[in-house]
């Protein structure tokens, strides 16, 4: 056995291998404790088929953009369809019902070229098929197949990227892709990357989001950087260094976690060409926060990447009671602006300039206010006033209410309407 004084004279000897392996030890221990707190599961993964024919396997980033179930996917509804018909109705001129086609997939095609938007998060989709042009047939959990293009969108020619299970990141051009499928995360999956950027974001005079951030339009992963100038030099930190930032004249003011404070300008992550702060916010959607209104985040640790795959159930429509100046309360499946059906869509609306993106199912009830203006109720019991968009103001379609299987439905015009309560 070694005495105490020899040992102490082999540990002076070898203390850098002993420092070494020390040191090797801890990071490992950081390492190993960063994924275990991580819960990946949030994370996007599919299978993706080339032209070829050949198939690569992974966790997927659309772009350099969208990385997770919660993030949205945003094309164009496509084809005719039958919005003169009901405008005509409406109006008291012939119609003829008997022949009218009742398939749900025409409801939204238009006549009358106005562009319907289609959007949804990206854990609804089950797969996307490429069928060129620029066009692609989506196909929901629930099988129903939405025929889309991506004019005034990015998502459909965008580049998708595969960290492929066996041959690390791949970069696909989407004139090579055939289609993807979206599968569960692998509850074992390893993530290099450090988690999504988390926080509570304050507003000027419009409240208060916290959720999952998108910094920039861009940033949304710990690792990405904030760059900025200082009086003296050029920084750029990792967003998982940072505890809050605080717009401050011609620039902002940040707080590293280490408790240094720093002035940056020159640069659109910490000025007024900052293009918005994105917060996907849990139980409402998203919300997009132009510069002027920022005022500060405030970042936190957050272990959850986002709901799983499984979270996003199939859908099944929109059910509710609409109560009309007529106070008839008709009851039914609803088919919102002879556009949205699913309750996976998004009401589309603005607070001035503060853009929302309300996924209906978690909308609780909408109340007409005036020709500009809509009361938003969320389940959460959250209020929203919002205008500026048809899904809300006087330029809506109306509604189409299917009280059975064998009713053709009735047509409601928004004028009509005094409050639509969602199941």
């Amino acid at each position: 056995m070694m005495s105490g004084n020899n040992a102490y004279r082999w540990m002076m000897k070898n203390k850098r291998i002993i420092l070494l392996v020390v040191g090797n030890i801890v990071a490992f221990l950081i390492v190993l404790q960063e994924l275990k707190a991580q819960d990946t599961q949030g994370y996007m993964y599919g299978k993706v088929t080339t032209i070829d024919r050949k198939v690569y396997q992974g966790r997927l980033r659309w772009g350099n953009e969208e990385a997770f179930w919660h993030n949205y996917f945003n094309a164009a509804k496509t084809s005719e369809g039958k919005h003169a018909e009901y405008k005509e109705k409406s109006s008291g001129k012939s119609f003829d019902w008997e022949n009218f086609n009742w398939d749900f997939r025409s409801i939204w095609e238009d006549h009358i070229n106005v562009t319907h938007q289609f959007t949804c998060q990206f854990g609804d989709i089950k797969s996307i098929e490429n069928v060129k042009r620029g066009y692609v047939d989506l196909t929901l959990k629930n099988n129903m197949v939405y025929h889309l293009n991506g004019q005034g969108f990015n998502d459909i020619g965008a580049e998708v990227q595969v960290y492929d299970d066996e041959l690390g990141k791949i970069g696909i051009n989407w004139d090579r892709i055939d289609r993807v499928d979206f599968l569960p995360t692998p509850k074992n999956l390893q993530v290099r990357e450090a988690a999504p950027i988390y926080g509570r974001v304050e507003t000027l005079r419009k409240g208060t989001f916290t959720g999952y951030i998108q910094w920039d339009h861009d940033e949304r992963l710990g690792d990405d950087k904030l760059d900025g100038d200082t009086d003296n030099a050029d920084v750029s930190f990792p967003f998982n260094q940072i505890r809050s930032i605080e717009r401050y004249r011609n620039g902002s003011n940040v707080e590293l976690k280490s408790g240094r404070t720093l002035y940056l300008t020159n640069s659109n992550d910490v000025n007024s060409e900052n293009r918005g702060i994105i917060v996907d916010v849990p139980d409402m959607g998203r919300v997009d926060i132009p510069w002027k209104y920022f005022e500060r985040v405030t970042f936190k640790e957050i272990e959850k990447s986002g709901q799983a795959y499984s979270y996003y159930a199939p859908p099944k429509g929109l059910y509710g009671t609409v109560i009309t100046l007529r106070n008839d309360e008709i009851k039914g499946k609803i088919i919102y602006d002879l556009d949205e059906e699913w309750e996976l869509e998004t009401l589309d609306a603005k607070d001035d300039d503060v853009e929302y993106e309300v996924t209906l199912r978690h909308v609780k009830r909408i109340i007409p206010r005036n020709y500009a203006y809509s009361q938003v109720e969320l389940r959460n019991g959250e209020m929203l006033l919002l205008g500026d968009a048809r899904d809300v103001d006087s330029h809506n379609d109306g509604l189409l209410v299917i009280t059975s299987r064998d009713d053709k439905g009735k047509y409601i015009k928004w004028d009509d309407i005094v409050e639509i309560i969602f199941d």
